[in-house]
């Protein structure tokens, strides 16, 4: 698949799997299937308790590893530094893989010690445990914080980002600091399908509302997108968004939506900086 962003060392397929919240055998049979079918980017977390699933599927398929992008994350509640390295190896083992393409934190959190949690991140990378390293669900002051107090070479961050919901500040820095972007919940947990101008764009090209609202975001610079599917025809749907072409008409139809819809903000989630959007 010749659609790759590259950041710092990083070589990511734009298009990817997610693979929350898919547990067991069906994790490992819709990763499989995502291999064969031409995916090259698998997405996972300790969180998700099915990187087992994905090792299982990567010692299954005929795919070298070294084709394939796999990124996990730390939970934060584990960002002490010997939790962290803790993490690590449970991820390690469960993966079957002795680094990781892309490793992040999942969230951040108020009791820690940033200093030292970034000094084991960073620890990762120097030790080949992780190819790269970066971030998720870190608003656009903290990130500053990360690159430019600290100095922490981020290759990524992680964020919600689709039709819906802008990110406009944080694509722009990330570009700055030569970090790609990596879109969660892309679809906004589907409700692009129910948007009448995402219908108006889709049935003019005749593809699907989702193809639509997935190419809008892969065919930006420096933006990679993991919607979930299980099945062979959804994950074959995304795939083929990437063939979707958009016009500056349907651009600005997209850019007329409501930028502030977020669909993930639980209990723990940081405060947002909502001028992003």
């Amino acid at each position: 698949m010749q659609h790759i962003v590259n950041a710092q060392g990083l070589n990511m397929p734009k298009l990817g799997l997610g693979t929350w919240p898919m547990l067991g055998d069906e994790c490992t049979h819709a990763v499989e299937q995502a291999l064969e079918l031409g995916y090259r980017h698998i997405d996972t977390a300790a969180a998700y308790n099915n990187e087992d699933a994905v090792g299982q599927a990567l010692a299954n398929t005929p795919t070298p590893r070294e084709q394939i992008h796999v990124t996990t994350k730390v939970w934060w509640d584990q960002l002490q530094p010997d939790a962290m390295r803790h993490s690590m190896d449970r991820s390690l083992t469960a993966l079957r893989s002795d680094y990781v393409d892309l490793f992040m934190i999942h969230w951040p959190t108020t009791d820690w010690d940033l200093p030292s949690t970034l000094a084991t991140l960073a620890s990762f990378k120097e030790q080949g445990l992780a190819r790269n390293i970066g971030v998720a669900n870190f608003p656009l002051p903290l990130l500053r914080k990360v690159v430019e107090e600290y100095g922490i070479g981020l290759s990524a961050i992680q964020v919600e980002y689709h039709v819906l919901l802008g990110q406009n500040a944080l694509l722009d820095y990330a570009r700055q600091h030569d970090m790609a972007l990596t879109a969660y919940t892309p679809l906004a947990r589907n409700k692009v399908s129910d948007i009448p101008q995402i219908q108006q764009i889709a049935e003019k090209h005749n593809v699907l509302p989702t193809q639509v609202a997935l190419k809008w975001l892969l065919e930006q610079a420096s933006v990679a997108a993991i919607p979930k599917a299980s099945s062979r025809a959804n994950q074959l749907a995304n795939l083929q968004a990437l063939n979707v072409d958009l016009d500056p008409a349907d651009r600005a139809l997209i850019a007329g939506l409501s930028k502030r819809e977020r669909q993930v903000n639980p209990a723990f989630a940081p405060v947002w900086d909502e001028f992003d959007n």
